[in-house]
Formats: structure tokens, C-alpha cells, sequence
């Protein structure tokens, strides 16, 4: 087993979590973001003083990975990197469609066993990321960026119930009206769920290198004019 240091800041939530032996001993979260850049810092540091004040060897920083908010994945990215340098630590990077699942997969709110996940983030306008798994986190069609609308998901529908959560869900409902629809509020991408994926790529000794590591944008980031304010 490990400790590990989870970071998130994928969506408008900043969050920071520590596991140790696969038990989260240590968590922070902010929900009245994007406060990224004001917040994550003070989290780590509050969760690096933990470790070293009760003489725990920190083993890898783990970090959500993408994809999601540009500037939120450059900050996360960032500050895991800065650690795993200055410490001398593994990284690990963890999916955020894949971490949107862990809540929802703990709690058992899936009822039928032959469902989908389709968990979503919001890409602005009716566009989400969007990713579909079975029960097992088996990937059964990969991230794209959807326009969605009453057909984006049908050849999934038309076979099974397809759970949908995550930020980009809510505006999907009144586009999405299948009966084999089901939608879950609430879930969002955070540190502390990390655990069980991030736990797994140690075992699996699944690392990133550190030099070159890179966020999974999906799509490129296009700088818009400021407003002029005259």
C-alpha cells in the first residue's frame, strides 16, 4: 500500500484529499470557485504539514488528468508536478470521466446490472465530454466532445439504461427523453474519490514521467478578445 496526494481541478471545485494504506486520512474542498489559482496551493500545503507532522512517507501525487477546465488541468498539472519534484515522488494521473464514476459506482446507485455509466462535463453551449463504461469501468466508446441532442446516445439506449451525471448532465435532460434515460445529480469530479483509481495504477506501477507530462485537453484552447469596456 501507499500515501498518496490527490489533486483536482478539473472543474470549478478545487479539492486536495491524502490517502494512506487506501483509507483517506486528509481532505479540503472548495465549491465557490473557480478558485484554483487563490486555493489549491494553501490545500497542498495544508496536506504536506499533515503528512510530515504525524511522520508519514508520502510515496506519489496523483492528479486528475482531464479532460475539463483548461486553466484548472494547467494548475492541478502544475502543482502535482512541483511536488513530485521537490520530493522526489511518483506521478499518477487519473481520468475525470473515470473519476465521475467512482461515487456513483460506491453508493450503488446503479440498480440493473447489464447498465452504462455516461458520465459528462461541461463543454460550454449544448457540447459535453463524454464517455460510456459498463459496470466494471470497461470503456464502451471513448471521450468525444458531443453536440447532444434526442439521437447522440441512442445505440447505447436502445440496448440498455444509460446512467448520465456529472456537470454536463443537468442540461442534457430535456434533450435526452428515452425511457432508458436515467439521470443522477449531484456527482462531481473530486480528490478524495481519487482513491481506488489511483491506488490501482501504483499497484499496476502505471506513472507518468514528470518532465513531459501533459493534461488531456480534448479539445485546443482558443483565447477569446476581451470586451471592450467604451
Amino acid at each position: 500500500m501507499s500515501c498518496i496526494l490527490h489533486i483536482d481541478t478539473s472543474t470549478d471545485v478545487c479539492s486536495v484529499a491524502v490517502s494512506d494504506n487506501g483509507a483517506c486520512i486528509f481532505e479540503q474542498e472548495d465549491h465557490s470557485g473557480p478558485n484554483h489559482a487563490e486555493r489549491l496551493g494553501t490545500f497542498v500545503d495544508e496536506a504536506l504539514s499533515y503528512v510530515d507532522n504525524h511522520a508519514i512517507p508520502l510515496d506519489a501525487v496523483a492528479v486528475s488528468s482531464g479532460p475539463g477546465s483548461y486553466t484548472g488541468l494547467r494548475i492541478g498539472v502544475s502543482m502535482a508536478k512541483g511536488v513530485c519534484y521537490g520530493r522526489g515522488l511518483k506521478l499518477i494521473s487519473v481520468p475525470t470521466l473515470s473519476l465521475l464514476c467512482v461515487p456513483v459506482l460506491l453508493q450503488e446507485r446503479i440498480e440493473e446490472e447489464n447498465a452504462l455509466l455516461c458520465p459528462m462535463l461541461d463543454a460550454r453551449r449544448m457540447e459535453v465530454y463524454a464517455q460510456v463504461f459498463d459496470r466494471s469501468l470497461k470503456e464502451i466508446r471513448p471521450i468525444h466532445a458531443d453536440v447532444v441532442d434526442a439521437d447522440t446516445y441512442r445505440e447505447f439506449l436502445d440496448k440498455a439504461p444509460v446512467y448520465f451525471f456529472g456537470n454536463g448532465a443537468h442540461k442534457c435532460k430535456d434533450a435526452i427523453d428515452h425511457p432508458n434515460a436515467r439521470f443522477i445529480d449531484g456527482v462531481e469530479a473530486l480528490a478524495k474519490n481519487m482513491l481506488p483509481l489511483a491506488e490501482k495504477r501504483w499497484a499496476d506501477e502505471r506513472f507518468e514521467d514528470v518532465a513531459y507530462f501533459v493534461p488531456f485537453y480534448l479539445k485546443d484552447f482558443v483565447a477569446k478578445q476581451p470586451r471592450k469596456l467604451l
